[in-house]
């Protein structure tokens, strides 16, 4: 793992949170997207070398909405960026982590994205992130 790419907050009302985050880092956000496969929208910040993803809930069913019903507001993940996603799956499985999803797959801020069960990294869910051109 090269670095935290970025951590991933989930919110209510994106555009609500949007204000705060362009008071409290000084920047308006650099990137918004609608990732439609995980009925999420999405806005990006540079923080220094990293980044805050805060994600909004477009459908009632989505995982982002699943965890705000649960546990409210707040830090969803942390992002790790990858140089190869693939190799690096194989080695976390070899070294007995759970693997949500086994095929990586297309996320925001042109991304191949997979997860980590929290169950297995102390209740964090963990995002291995690698560039969509670098695959």
């Amino acid at each position: 793992m090269n670095k935290i790419e970025h951590i991933g907050i989930a919110v209510n009302e994106l555009s609500r949170a949007n204000a705060i985050y362009e008071r409290l880092l000084g920047v308006a956000p650099y990137k918004t997207e609608l990732v439609e496969g995980e009925g999420v929208a999405t806005s990006f910040f540079q923080c220094g070398e990293s980044k805050i993803e805060l994600l909004e809930a477009t459908r009632p069913d989505s995982p982002i909405a699943k965890f705000i019903e649960k546990r409210g507001e707040g830090i969803h993940h942390i992002a790790f960026a990858v140089a190869d996603i693939k190799a690096e799956l194989e080695r976390l499985k070899a070294n007995g982590f759970v693997i949500l999803n086994e095929t990586p797959k297309e996320g925001a801020d042109n991304k191949w994205v997979a997860f980590l069960h929290p169950k297995h990294t102390s209740g964090v869910l963990v995002e291995l992130c690698q560039e969509r051109n670098n695959k």
